[in-house]
């Protein structure tokens, strides 16, 4: 996760990252057109909570709560910034498997 939080520094997301950690990369440098763009066509669970994590940023929340069923997640009642942590880090267990 360190190696992840000190990429943000850079100008653009790690290039073998995936499509749910490139959208969550975008969306902490605050740029949530381009983290929509990626996890929009994005099939997986992992993208699915990312959008609703993103919807929920916007403040749609009715959009946010399909996309919480989509990933199998509940909708998340706290800080925007401890489901992004949980997503980030759920996501990076979940890449070394």
């Amino acid at each position: 996760m360190a190696a992840y939080i000190a990429s943000l520094d850079g100008a653009a997301p790690p290039p073998d990252l995936s499509a749910p950690l490139a959208a969550l990369w975008w969306a902490a440098k605050g740029d949530w057109d381009q983290a929509h763009r990626i996890v929009q066509d994005e099939s997986s669970r992992e993208a699915a909570w990312v959008h609703a994590y993103l919807h929920r940023v916007e403040g749609d929340l009715g959009n946010a709560g399909y996309w919480y069923r989509q990933a199998g997640q509940p909708v998340a009642r706290d800080s925007l910034q401890a489901e992004w942590e949980r997503i980030v880090a759920a996501t990076l267990l979940g890449s070394k498997t």
